[in-house]
C-alpha cells in the first residue's frame, strides 16, 4: 500500500469524521431553537442514553490437584456417580451404555406420580381402584385384587418401599387411564429431561414376557437405560421433589391392617438400618434412597443417594452379580465421591460482577442502578483445590426493559460462571440472575425535560469541540 493512499485514505476519513460533527451540532442548535421557541408538553421526556456492558474473565491459572485420585476398582456392568446441583459427574463407567434397568424403571413413575401431586393434578388421598392389569401383574408385589380401593400415598409407598409390580400399574392407569398410555408419557418426561437411551415400555420394569398377556404391548423393545439416564432420572427426583425420602428412607410398612408381616425395604442400604441385625453391615452414612431393581436379565441394580456436610450424590451401578454386591459397589462409588470432592462457593449471593457495578435506567430519579447477583454460585471440586481462573459472562435484557420505576430485585439478565478443575473430564457451569441491588423511582417530567436539556448541551458541545 502506498504512503500517498494511506494519506489519502487519512484524510477522507478525516474529513467523514468533520462533517459527522458538524451535522450532529446543526442538528443540536436546531433542537436548542424548537426548545426556545415552543411550548412543550409537559409530559414529553427524551430518552436517555443506557450502557450494556458484557464483561468475561479468563481464566489466569489451574487449579492443583493435591495428589492423584484413585478410582475404585468395580465389578459391575456399568456405573456412574454424579453430584445433582452442578451435575458434574465424578465417575463414569461405561456409563452411557443402554442396559435393561429392572425395577429403577419405577424412579419414573415416582417421578410422575409425585409431578402430578405437586401440580395439583392428584391428591396423596386420593381413592385408586384397581384394575385387571395391575390385579395380574406378577413379580414383586403385594396381592392387590381387581376392585380394591386405597388412596394413592399408600400405593406409592408400596412401590418406592416393596417395588410392587401391581401398585405401581394401578397408579399408572390411575394418571393416564391406561399403562400404555402412562408409558407416552414416560417417554416423553424422558425426553424433556435429557435421557439419551431410556426407552419404556411398561411402568414396572418387567420383561415385556412378563406381564399380564392381555396387556402387554405391540413391540420387540425392552425397558433400557443407561446408568447416566438413571443419574439423571435420580437427580431430577432430589431436586425437583424434595421431600422424596420421606417415602424411600422407609425401612418397612404395613400395607393392610390384616398383613402379617409388613413390607421391608430393598435397599439394605439406608441409614437407618444400621441398627438392624442383617442389614447394618450395608447401612451407609446418609444414604435415604433411592431405588433398587432386578431380573434375570438386568441382573442387580441400584441407584443410591447419600448426604454428607451438605453435599448430596447420586451413584448408580447395574449389572452386580448378586443381591448384595450391588450395595457394597455402591459403597466403593460413594466413597470414591466422599472421600476426594468437596463442595466450594465461588460467588457469594447479592455479589457484584465485576466490570458492571451499575447499568443504566431510563426516565429514572437515578440514571442508574446497582447490580448483584440472586443466589450464591458453588462447584465441586477435588479435596483441597484452591478455586481460581474462573469465568464469566454476562447477558443483558435490552436497554428499552430498563425503565423506571423499577423494584429491588428486578431481573436485569444473567451471568453465566464456568469452571474446569484439573484432573475432571467436564467444565461446571451455573448461571445465575443479575438483579437490582435497589429501589429506582420514575422521575417527574421536569426533572427528565431538564436532565434531556443537559444531554444536548453535551452532545453540542462535544461535537463543537471535536470540530477543532
Amino acid at each position: 500500500m502506498s504512503k500517498k493512499w494511506k494519506l489519502a485514505s487519512r484524510t477522507a476519513g478525516h474529513i467523514k469524521h468533520k462533517r459527522h460533527f458538524v451535522k450532529k451540532s446543526v442538528a443540536s442548535v436546531m433542537l436548542l431553537n424548537m426548545l426556545c421557541l415552543s411550548a412543550l408538553p409537559a409530559a414529553m421526556v427524551f430518552a436517555e442514553k443506557a450502557q450494556a456492558t458484557t464483561p468475561t474473565t479468563k481464566a489466569t491459572n489451574q487449579i492443583a490437584v493435591a495428589g492423584s485420585i484413585q478410582k475404585p476398582d468395580l465389578n459391575v456392568l456399568s456405573a456412574v456417580l454424579i453430584e445433582p446441583n452442578t451435575g458434574q459427574v465424578l465417575l463414569s463407567f461405561n456409563a452411557d451404555e443402554a442396559l435393561p434397568p429392572a425395577s429403577m424403571t419405577k424412579m419414573m413413575t415416582e417421578y410422575i406420580v409425585a409431578e402430578q401431586v405437586k401440580q395439583g393434578k392428584l391428591k396423596w388421598d386420593d381413592k385408586v381402584t384397581v384394575g385387571e392389569n395391575a390385579a395380574k401383574t406378577i413379580g414383586s408385589r403385594i396381592f392387590l385384587a381387581q376392585g380394591d380401593v386405597h388412596t394413592v400415598e399408600e400405593l406409592y409407598i408400596a412401590m418406592a418401599v416393596g417395588s410392587a409390580n401391581d401398585a405401581t400399574v394401578a397408579l399408572a392407569e390411575r394418571v393416564s387411564g391406561s399403562e400404555q398410555e402412562f408409558v407416552k408419557l414416560m417417554n416423553e418426561t424422558a425426553k424433556q429431561m435429557g435421557m439419551k437411551t431410556a426407552h419404556f415400555i411398561n411402568a414396572t420394569g418387567l420383561d415385556k414376557k412378563d406381564m399380564p398377556k392381555n396387556y402387554q404391548p405391540d413391540t420387540d423393545k425392552e425397558d433400557i437405560m443407561s446408568a447416566m439416564d438413571a443419574a439423571i432420572l435420580g437427580k431430577r427426583i432430589v431436586l425437583d421433589h424434595t421431600d422424596f425420602a420421606r417415602f424411600t428412607s422407609i425401612q418397612s410398612y404395613k400395607f393392610r391392617e390384616r398383613d402379617k408381616t409388613p413390607i421391608v425395604n430393598y435397599n439394605w442400604m439406608l441409614e437407618a438400618n444400621k441398627n438392624i441385625t442383617n442389614f447394618k453391615a450395608y447401612a451407609y452414612p446418609g444414604l435415604d434412597g433411592l431405588k433398587t431393581g432386578h431380573t434375570n436379565n438386568a441382573g442387580n441394580c441400584f441407584t443410591g443417594t447419600a448426604v454428607r456436610n451438605g453435599t448430596r450424590l447420586i451413584s448408580v451401578v447395574m449389572g452386580a452379580n448378586s443381591e448384595a454386591h450391588r450395595f457394597t459397589e455402591t459403597k466403593k462409588v460413594l466413597d470414591f465421591g466422599f472421600d476426594n470432592f468437596e463442595i466450594k462457593q465461588v460467588v457469594a449471593g447479592k455479589s457484584k460482577v465485576k466490570g458492571l457495578d451499575t447499568v443504566s435506567v431510563k426516565k429514572g430519579v437515578e440514571t442508574s442502578v446497582g447490580v448483584v447477583t440472586d443466589s450464591d454460585v458453588s462447584f465441586i471440586v477435588p479435596k483441597g483445590s484452591d478455586v481460581k481462573g474462573v469465568q464469566f459472562k454476562t447477558q443483558l435484557e435490552p436497554e428499552d426493559k430498563l425503565v423506571a420505576p423499577i423494584k429491588k430485585g428486578t431481573k436485569i439478565g444473567t451471568v453465566t460462571y464456568t469452571y474446569k478443575a484439573e484432573g475432571m473430564e467436564q467444565p461446571q457451569t451455573k448461571t445465575v440472575n443479575l438483579v437490582t441491588s435497589e429501589e429506582v423511582e420514575k422521575g417527574s417530567w421536569f426533572r427528565l425535560f431538564f436532565r434531556a436539556i443537559k444531554d444536548m448541551f453535551v452532545d453540542l458541545f462535544d461535537g463543537i469541540k471535536n470540530l477543532f
